[in-house]
């Protein structure tokens, strides 16, 4: 349990707020943007990054909520934990589900983002709205020259939050069985690189490589650009989606190796690009694998012994 108090802005609270104040901030916000919303209105903000980093620099106010206590055991991390575990963490945090809340990741490249989507899709599934994620991290926030608070977080009152967590944007393993054997009409969209898609590497907790049958990869990474490789672009997002043939309409089901660069492709077509419906499988390849269903691209032997010794897995 996390121990901390703090002064929240309960959905009672927010309603007496103008308008442009409440709505200003989602799905992702800028350095500038977030202070000013610092300065007005108080959303919660979420340092994922852990206690180290935390008490070098953080987000004057921001809580201390390590990615950890969003993800599974060691041998299936894309796990999806419990509905009492993830009450006991909003309520260790004092987060109600009106709680505006900004993630902040450290912002060092693309994987790192997706441990800010992974949150954002665990908490907007929790009942948690509106959600927010801070643009280039927090690397991004001492870039643009924003004060930046030390030492431990803050104390909280604890909320009194219950947890009942929504099948609206989430797949499961049924879910994606059906898809598989063709009774259930989905894209399966796989977010790794394409090495990991053709069966020539693998996750180290996964029983074998390849990837769903029926997929398509799109990578993670793609969102980004090249010049700014922690910034997700909505701009880019919007014209990905459009020259790729997502569209609103569309059934997606975004997976990886553990839910992680999944959900950044979950937060890119749903959020950003705004197509209604797009789910996650977020315990994706190793939970599948481990659990020995059918699977496409698997390697014969030989191509397998050479992986193997070239060190690919």
């Amino acid at each position: 349990m996390i121990h901390f108090i703090r002064t929240t802005f309960t959905a009672a609270a927010l309603a007496v707020l103008p308008l442009a104040a409440q709505a200003e901030l989602g799905p992702l916000v800028e350095p500038a943007e977030l202070r000013a919303a610092l300065d007005d209105s108080a959303p919660v903000v979420l340092d994922i990054r852990g206690e180290g980093a935390y008490e070098e620099g953080h987000v004057p106010g921001a809580l201390n909520a390590p990615y950890g206590l969003f993800r599974g055991p060691s041998d299936n991390p894309g796990e999806l934990v419990s509905e009492a575990h993830l009450t006991e963490v909003l309520r260790g945090l004092g987060i109600d589900a009106g709680d505006r809340v900004v993630v902040v990741h450290q912002g060092s490249n693309q994987t790192d983002f997706g441990a800010a989507a992974r949150v954002y899709w665990t908490l907007k599934s929790s009942g948690v709205s509106p959600l927010a994620i801070l643009n280039g991290g927090m690397n991004g926030w001492a870039e643009a020259g924003e004060q930046v608070a030390k030492g431990k977080a803050p104390s909280v009152t604890p909320s009194e939050i219950t947890v009942s967590f929504s099948d609206e944007w989430l797949a499961t393993r049924e879910d994606v069985q059906a898809i598989v054997n063709g009774e259930e009409q989905a894209e399966l969209i796989d977010a790794r690189p394409e090495e990991f898609w053709q069966g020539n590497t693998k996750h180290g907790a996964a029983a074998m490589p390849g990837t769903l049958p029926q997929s398509r990869y799109f990578t993670h990474d793609r969102w980004f650009g090249q010049d700014e490789p922690a910034r997700i672009k909505p701009e880019l997002i919007r014209q990905l989606a459009a020259e790729n043939g997502f569209e609103q309409g569309d059934k997606l089901v975004s997976f990886c190796n553990t839910g992680h660069w999944a959900a950044t492709n979950w937060f890119a077509l749903s959020e950003v690009a705004g197509i209604d419906g797009v789910r996650m499988y977020p315990e994706s390849m190793v939970g599948w694998s481990n659990a020995g269903y059918e699977m496409a691209n698997v390697p014969g032997l030989f191509r397998n012994m050479i992986n193997k010794i070239t060190g690919k897995y």
